[in-house]
């Protein structure tokens, strides 16, 4: 019986870049996109690229229209057709979204995850369940936190990161229960190191958007907290892409959570220093705390229209927590995989935002 790989959050900016590497190292699989009625277009010129560059491709992309917040996916009479054929599953689909409200982020994240384990857990030739989670689950725990950790009295920053947490207990439940499964716990996942690209000015563009916007030579720079005490962690999609391609395909990282962060993260000064040499620029910065920070730009008519920075962003510069990484470090070192020079990769970063400042941090929901 052909075998099945089961997809979703295609064609988003991991999925994308990661559904040619599964189907490259699974060759007599294809694969099944579940994807939301809105994003076919955007699909299918996806699938059109993927096929054009990699001819091997052409015929094995499946795009099914479905929605995960159906106990049934939205699938209908194809759904025991999937479940039938299904040997993995890989569950990327979430609301990546800061300000999202609890409603839809529980019902998405949380139920919507509940729903797709179903089905794997219903699929007689299941190997594997491969689960993007999130680093953030940590919410704002202070200090040192382990791929081991999860439950730690937390709270959260936002309902993305409390409903990633709800769905990651959900996952692990079903692990201890014994489904199959590898979760992968990104930090702030950020262009590619070779181009700077990404689909949406976020994390670290934020800063630069701002910083590069300004006209003159001298640029304000508003910062929350004391960014000598705090780390942004951020890394490039090729690196967690890379990651979960070669961590998916071993057997030996079954029932394994791994963090795909920087264990070595500069702290928020360094990275405006950093920032601060590459765009040229000399940085005022403008010391402020959270809470006034956030209530500007929240409150104050036009500061987020001026800044283009969402309040709900401000608390990833005033991060406490440090990511340990043993899981992933210990698996990856027999490989090329590594997180790349910070400087090389971070010019990278303002090379492709100077090119594209109009682009939006907009989510794809």
């Amino acid at each position: 019986m052909p075998q099945t790989i089961v997809f979703t959050g295609f064609p988003g900016f991991l999925g994308t870049e990661l559904l040619p590497r599964v189907l490259a190292r699974a060759e007599d699989a294809t694969a099944a996109c579940l994807i939301q009625a809105q994003h076919a277009p955007l699909a299918r010129t996806r699938v059109a690229e993927l096929t054009a560059a990699e001819p091997a491709l052409e015929g094995r992309i499946e795009l099914v229209e479905g929605d995960i917040t159906l106990p049934d996916l939205g699938l209908g009479e194809r759904y025991e057709q999937l479940v039938a054929t299904t040997s993995e599953v890989f569950h990327l689909a979430a609301v990546y979204d800061l300000a999202v409200p609890q409603e839809v982020a529980r019902k998405v994240n949380v139920t919507g995850t509940a729903h797709v384990l179903d089905f794997a857990q219903a699929a007689p030739g299941l190997e594997r369940v491969q689960y993007v989670s999130t680093c953030y689950v940590s919410g704002r725990y202070p200090g040192p936190f382990r791929e081991t950790d999860l439950s730690k009295g937390q709270r959260f920053n936002n309902h993305y990161e409390e409903t990633k947490h709800a769905a990651e207990v959900v996952v692990q439940e079903r692990m201890a229960d014994g489904l199959p499964a590898t979760i992968y716990r990104p930090a702030v996942v950020s262009g590619d190191s070779a181009t700077g690209a990404t689909q949406k000015m976020d994390g670290p563009y934020f800063v630069l958007r701002w910083i590069l916007r300004q006209p003159k030579q001298v640029a304000v720079m508003p910062m929350a907290g004391d960014p000598e005490s705090y780390r942004f962690n951020f890394v490039p999609r090729d690196f967690v892409v890379d990651a979960i391609a070669e961590l998916s395909a071993r057997k030996d990282t079954a029932d394994t959570v791994y963090a795909l962060a920087d264990p070595d993260p500069l702290t928020v000064s360094e990275l405006l220093d950093l920032f601060r040499e590459l765009t040229g620029k000399r940085l005022i910065v403008v010391p402020l705390t959270t809470g006034l920070a956030k209530g500007a730009i929240a409150h104050v008519p036009g500061v987020e229209r001026l800044m283009q920075i969402p309040p709900e962003a401000v608390d990833y510069f005033t991060h406490p927590t440090h990511y340990l990484t043993d899981h992933t470090t210990a698996a990856l070192a027999d490989t090329d995989i590594r997180l790349p020079d910070k400087r090389e990769w971070c010019q990278r970063l303002v090379a492709f935002t100077r090119e594209n400042l109009a682009m939006t941090s907009a989510a794809m929901v």
